[in-house]
């Protein structure tokens, strides 16, 4: 069974997934970054693949994916460097990014290393629906590998309902039509459409991203979904980080907080 199955098998709930950039903020800190999230308590994460052009990502991630791309990371680096990370990491691991690299690399030849390497599943936000499902489907459920929707608050329900019969997972819900790091917190119009969503009873989980930053709008997301996504936000505390595996800890742990915990600190 997938590794992420079995996490919303074993923790339906409160589920905490972390984006960070592969080679960022130094080339070869993607498994150092891997073994620190998995020690303070992140459920699952999403390691994007650096793209020149990353067009539904905000300014902190843009900035990432430069700096990651100077530093020499590619498709080819992220596979060497996650050679071996089932050794010492065994929560579930996604690759984010867009199709491009992915159709240079050769769709069959990728999800064949993301097997190999223990990657257990993909997001590419520009890979429509009925193209995944005529050509490639079959090549992801060869190797193993599931592949992440996205929804937005304009995804009709007939959409949202042809996603969960095909997809598998989780499916990402997607707050608001802006870019990645939205500082506007969860408005009550996007715990509106929150609500809908769940109300739809799918089989698939939920996971709420875009606008997750902090403990409050973690809380808030999961009262409406399986869990959150949170990018921007932890790009930042690598950005600004001093003592890597000290400030992810912190910074994990107090996004994860609840109420009791935060009056005992």
């Amino acid at each position: 069974m997938n590794r992420i199955t079995q996490l919303f098998n074993s923790k339906p709930n409160d589920n905490l997934n972390v984006y960070f950039t592969a080679g960022y903020p130094e080339l070869n800190d993607t498994p150092r970054v891997l073994k620190a999230l998995e020690k303070a308590g992140a459920d699952l994460v999403e390691i994007g693949m650096p793209y020149s052009d990353p067009v539904a990502d905000g300014e902190t991630i843009q900035q990432s994916n430069d700096r990651a791309l100077l530093n020499g990371m590619n498709v080819r680096n992220l596979f060497a460097q996650l050679e071996g990370i089932r050794e010492s990491v065994n929560l579930p691991i996604l690759l984010m990014g867009y199709i491009n690299p992915v159709l240079q690399y050769g769709v069959r030849n990728f999800c064949q290393k993301c097997a190999e390497v223990g990657v257990d599943g993909l997001i590419l936000p520009d890979l429509p629906l009925d193209v995944y499902q005529k050509e490639y489907k079959d090549i992801f459920d060869e190797y193993g590998i599931v592949n992440i929707f996205l929804v937005t608050p304009q995804t009709s329900e007939a959409r949202i309902r042809q996603i969960d019969a095909i997809g598998e997972g989780f499916i990402y819900v997607v707050s608001s039509a802006s870019v990645t790091g939205s500082k506007s917190g969860v408005s009550h119009n996007m715990e509106e459409y929150f609500e809908r969503i769940n109300s739809m009873n799918l089989k698939n989980p939920t996971l709420i991203g875009f606008g997750i930053k902090d403990n409050d709008t973690f809380q808030k997301a999961c009262r409406y979904s399986n869990g959150a996504i949170i990018g921007s936000a932890f790009i930042r505390v690598l950005q600004e980080s001093t003592d890597l595996e000290n400030d992810i800890q912190r910074f994990i742990q107090t996004v994860k907080a609840n109420k009791s915990q935060e009056a005992i600190v």
